[in-house]
């Protein structure tokens, strides 16, 4: 769940809410894990199914992050260097290795350090399971396949299992782009990989971690993403269009995250492929939205929302530390459940407020200076200046 655009590039405001309404379904999961919210003071007063749509949603948020990081490399790619079949090899590979790699590095020698002096919720122990192995299957990007042998690994290094689709696509994707140069040749592909999710995700029945966690599945809604940018790259359709596109995109996708479950009996896996495609479809409508002219304003009061989509990498890799130490003190404190729901606004703002810290202190400092050391200035690629 990385984001994939450089702290300097023009943002898209309609993405960037998204993704934060992304990242705190994400939160909210890990906290609804351990305060479930239908159980608090707000079970009388909401329906169940709402508050367990607010908790419950974890995975779905996480493939929406898919489709999205889809759609931006291949954007940005299109826009670098001017079709996906001259992408740059080792400039791409630098981008993704300076974005990702700092952080994840950090956090993981965090992680070593609480788990071998013992820290509680940090200590590695279920049986066939190791730090040795953790690292290993952290940093070769197999942590999806490493728990599903051994079960869940400790929260922090448990959310780590979405980098390891993410960054296995995007060392394939430049290869799969050089090899095949035309679109014609490539859309097919991404096509059938898209399609394909339900039928993946059914084969890995029988391993609910392998299930949440495969390789191909999450690859399909990355693939939906590419697809939109490629289509982006063709189609500007007009600003009814979009909006019509934002519109029913954002309508699908609400619905199925509110009650999706209802379509589970009729329509199975085929779930998570109706999610994926409107998330695709209203991504389009976004991105043809902020290229209109005038483009329109952001949402009033949603700013807080659009800056955490924006550190959403950051919050995702580091918000389980405060989850952690707030559940641990909301359990000290011998507090009833009922008034559990007190704690979900803390601890919101508190995890945002560490992605901020991380952001400003750690991944843009880091990704400025190995993109300084590692990228050079390129002269004229498909008949537009671009610097790295």
């Amino acid at each position: 769940m990385t984001s994939n655009v450089a702290p300097s590039s023009g943002r898209n405001a309609g993405i960037d809410l998204l993704r934060g309404v992304s990242i705190l379904l994400v939160v909210m999961n890990h906290i609804g894990l351990r305060i479930p919210l239908h159980r608090t003071a707000l079970g009388e007063l909401l329906p169940a199914w709402l508050l367990k749509a607010l908790i419950y949603n974890g995975l779905s948020a996480v493939y929406v992050f898919f489709v999205v990081s889809g759609f931006l490399i291949a954007r940005n790619a299109l826009a670098r260097w001017g079709s996906l079949g001259a992408v740059h090899l080792r400039d791409f590979y630098v981008r993704r290795f300076a974005r990702i790699v700092p952080l994840l590095t950090l956090l993981i020698a965090v992680l070593a350090v609480l788990h071998a002096v013992g820290a509680h919720d940090y200590v590695i122990h279920r049986p066939g399971q190791s730090l040795i192995g953790a690292v290993a299957s952290a940093f070769g990007l197999y942590l999806n396949v490493y728990e599903a042998h051994t079960g869940y690994l400790p929260g922090n290094w448990d959310v780590l299992w979405s980098l390891s689709i993410e960054e296995v696509f995007y060392l394939a994707f430049p290869l799969l782009c050089l090899l095949l140069r035309r679109r014609r040749a490539m859309v097919p592909l991404l096509v059938l990989l898209a399609v394909s999710l339900p039928y993946t995700r059914g084969l890995a029945e029988g391993n609910e971690i392998w299930m949440e966690k495969a390789y191909l599945p999450g690859m399909s809604a990355i693939a939906c993403g590419v697809l939109g940018a490629l289509l982006a790259a063709r189609w500007q359709p007009s600003l009814t269009v979009a909006r019509t596109m934002i519109a029913s995109g954002a309508l699908v996708l609400t619905g199925l995250l509110l009650r999706g479950d209802l379509l589970w009996p009729y329509l199975g896996h085929g779930v998570m492929l109706l999610l994926v495609l409107s998330t695709a479809v209203l991504v389009l409508g976004l991105h043809a939205r902020a290229a209109a002219s005038p483009a329109p304003r952001p949402l009033p009061g949603f700013g807080w929302l659009r800056v955490c989509g924006r550190l959403s990498y950051e919050i995702y890799l580091t918000h389980m530390f405060v989850v952690y130490a707030a559940v641990d003190l909301y359990r000290a404190t011998g507090k009833p459940l009922a008034t559990g729901f007190l704690w979900y606004p803390p601890i919101l703002l508190l995890t945002a407020a560490l992605g901020a810290v991380v952001a400003r202190w750690v991944s843009q400092p880091c990704e400025r200076a190995l993109r300084a050391r590692w990228l050079q200035r390129r002269g004229v690629v498909s008949g537009k200046r671009v610097e790295a």
